[in-house]
This record gives C-alpha cells, structure tokens and sequence, in this order.
C-alpha cells in the first residue's frame, strides 16, 4: 500500500505484520535527449510498484532529490539537481528515525544511480546509510538504554545475524536496484542501451527514440535497447527483490 493512503488500521496492521517499507531512493539527472531526467528513481518505483500487486508491503512517498552530481553534463538546460550528500545525511536522520518511532522495523530503501560499485558507496546512498546506522544506534540507546547490545537478550546475535529480531541493524537496509549478478547479465550503462531498454518497460511513453543523439560516448549503445531487453531486465530486478523482502 501507499504510505501516504493508508489509514491509521493499516499502518497498525502493516508493523504487526512485519510488512517491507520500500523508500525509491534516486536523483533528477540528465539522461539524454530521449529519456526523462527522473530514470534512476522511475526504475525503483515501477519495479517497487509491480511488487505492490502480489505482496504485502508499504510503499513510501520516492526521493528524488539525492547527489546527482554534475559529472554526466551540466545543468543548464539539460534538468540535473544536484544536493549535497551533508545536506541529505540530516534529512534522512529524521526520516528514518520517524519512521522508527511509527513503529516499522522492515525498512528497505532502493537505489540504482551510480549502485555499479556499490560495495564501496557513492554520495547520495551512503548519507543515507549513514543515517541508517546512526538513527539505530540513537533510537536503541534512547529505547532500551546504554548497554543494550551486552544485554543477554541479545545473545542470539551472531548466531541469528541476519534476522530482525536478533540483528535491529537490519531494521533499515539499503539496497542496489541491480546487484552484481544482474549486472553480469544485463548492461549497466548510463541512458544507453541498458537503462534505455529499462525506460521502454518500465515507462514507455517516456521514451522518445526520435530525439535521441548519439553524439556522446555514454549514449551510443542506446541504439540497441528494447523492449524486450529491458523486460528481462526488470525480470532479474523483482526476482532479486522478491528474495530482499521476503526475508
């Protein structure tokens, strides 16, 4: 369900039940003469949004305003918003700490621009995990007080590591839309062939091949996406996100 639809019963229903809370996590980036400036965060909605129709789950409000950077082009006429990562890191503190205080501990926040090397981090993703950890380890201290993880409560934390209930640092995960299994399979590109074909599945009509201009390296191959491509794509991404959340 949509977050900001639910009544309060839902949200009651949706922290009884464990249900995931997905937050798209994206930038308004230039993308070419032929795609929307929002694919990065469109890819994560649509995905997230098929995955509303056959599981339960809370869909938050997307955040488009992430750490675009200017390194693809500059904005001037072209659409990129670029905000500092130390201006997201305060942001996403008081979201996720609200969302804690509403009482959801299945949290699972979704990026694809720049997720290639994600292990290593980029601006906009690692203020926000950032904030993941340090909101945990406040909301913990302030909940259960100091000494809570030497408690013996929480002797099942290694053993149990990747639950919710032994492990709360699992209580807010970021995650790459593509993982590196996906992109062995799939071309990770920016507005070229991969992430052309992913816009011809995910949002056709935002597509448009007749103002496409190949006159940068970064776009040539986007002379190949379709349709069909960026279905198998797509294919891969729920599958991944199907096993995330239903852990």
């Amino acid at each position: 369900m949509r977050y900001e639809l639910m009544r309060p019963k839902h949200i009651r229903e949706a922290i009884e039940k464990r249900w995931p809370v997905i937050l798209p996590l994206g930038v308004l980036e230039y993308h070419g003469e032929h795609l929307p400036v929002g694919m990065d965060t469109l890819a994560v909605i649509r995905c997230a949004e098929l995955l509303e129709k056959e599981m339960d789950l809370v869909l938050l409000p997307p955040f488009y305003y992430g750490s675009a950077s200017f390194a693809v082009e500059p904005p001037e006429g072209r659409g990129s918003i670029h905000v500092n990562s130390q201006a997201l890191l305060p942001f996403a503190r008081e979201l996720f700490f609200g969302l804690l205080r509403v009482g959801f501990r299945n949290i699972h926040a979704f990026i694809h621009h720049q997720s290639e090397n994600f292990s290593s981090g980029m601006p906009t993703d690692l203020a926000f995990r950032l904030a993941a950890k340090q909101v945990i380890f406040e909301f913990l201290d302030k909940t259960r007080g100091e000494g809570w993880w030497g408690d013996n409560s929480m002797a099942s934390y290694y053993t149990e590591h990747d639950s919710l209930d032994a492990n709360p640092f699992n209580w807010i995960q970021a995650h790459p839309l593509m993982d590196s299994d996906i992109i062995s399979k799939f071309p990770f590109d920016h507005a070229a062939e991969g992430e052309t074909s992913l816009m011809m599945a995910l949002c056709p009509n935002e597509v448009d091949m007749n103002d496409f201009s190949d006159e940068k390296w970064y776009l040539e191959s986007a002379t190949k996406a379709s349709r069909e491509l960026g279905e198998k794509g797509v294919a891969m991404i729920l599958d991944r996100m199907r096993k995330i959340l239903k852990n």
